[in-house]
């Protein structure tokens, strides 16, 4: 269970063994048990004492901006064997083994794309005629992907962004004509979004570094040494390497929320600038919908477990892949 504490003004406590989430409606007694996460929002108290009562009970704290990305987080001290895994994970990024994982990775992210484009069923030919050109197009990129070598990730690190930067713009413009016409955009636009979609999927991503962040410094892996994603300063670029591989679950639970025409204008604000920001509800609903998600239970692998673990459980299976190269 993760609990969110995203209203302005709430306040988290301790009483004895318990939780207390304190807002103007009241109070509520929350036990420890099942809270993997809080996520804190801005305008939310966290007292030293909920703080304690979280680290003995291994639950990490994590603190979000605005724009749903972590900005600081608050964790147990046992989590990893980090010595081991970190000195391997090092010397596995100067290897030829990084780059052959990096291309998975970049492989399956645009299988991932290919397989929610072959979700838009329509019947109107000119759309169906595009969606199978598109899915062409991109197969041509991960044919290239595949066939591309190098002795280092740096040695085709730029083919590699390139051609993963064109699949995406593909990706995009080809999901964009199934969306209502209201909620359509032009291009992807970051920090800050200049429409309601890219607000939304912003918001989705940045909640899903954090989980992926999390999941790594539990795992006892470095979120700060990177392979395709490297020499960014204080940036986890691990978490932007990984992502690749899970980015497509939030798209998913975006573009289904837009789909069903529910989001009204209580679920954002435009500033002054042209950017738009999710406020409470729109947060609270994104939120809930993908917390959902990564909960359903679905097989990878033969491995029937939730999203959420599969994830988990990828990053522990990378974090012994790096001990062997410990050397």
């Amino acid at each position: 269970m993760e609990l969110i504490l995203n209203t302005f003004g709430v306040t988290l406590n301790r009483d004895n063994e318990c939780f207390v989430v304190t807002t103007a409606d009241g109070r509520q007694r929350i036990p420890p048990d099942g809270i993997k996460t809080i996520q804190v929002g801005r305008g939310a108290q966290v007292t030293s004492d909920a703080v304690l009562l979280a680290v003995a009970h291994e639950i990490e704290i994590l603190f979000v901006d605005r724009s749903g990305n972590p900005a600081a987080r608050v964790w147990s001290p046992k989590y990893g064997s980090v010595s081991t895994i970190r000195k391997g994970q090092l010397n596995f990024s100067f290897t030829h083994d990084a780059l052959v994982w990096i291309k998975e990775v970049i492989m399956k992210k645009i299988e991932n794309q290919q397989a929610l484009m072959l979700l838009f069923q329509t019947e109107d030919e000119n759309q169906a005629s595009v969606v199978n050109k598109n899915i062409g197009r991109l197969e041509d990129y991960r044919e290239k992907i595949i066939r591309l070598d190098g002795e280092v990730v740096n040695d085709v690190a730029p083919q590699l962004r390139g051609w993963e930067g064109q699949a995406s713009r593909i990706y995009f413009e080809t999901i964009n004509m199934f969306l209502p016409e209201a909620f359509r955009f032009s291009q992807r636009s970051q920090h800050p979004a200049f429409d309601v979609t890219n607000a939304f999927l912003n918001y989705g991503y940045g909640m899903l570094y954090g989980k992926i962040e999390g999941a790594l410094i539990k795992a006892g892996i470095d979120p700060y040494v990177g392979i395709m994603h490297r020499d960014d300063y204080n940036r986890p670029v691990l978490v932007y390497d990984i992502i690749e591989l899970y980015r497509v679950w939030i798209d998913y639970v975006v573009y289904t929320l837009i789909s069903q025409n529910a989001i009204t204008d209580e679920y954002y604000s435009i500033r002054e600038d042209g950017s738009y920001w999710l406020e409470a509800l729109g947060r609270r609903v994104l939120i809930q919908s993908i917390n959902d998600y990564l909960d359903e239970v679905v097989t990878v692998g033969g491995v029937t477990r939730s999203r959420i673990t599969q994830l988990s459980l990828y990053v522990q299976q990378l974090a012994q892949k790096f001990k062997i190269y410990d050397l």
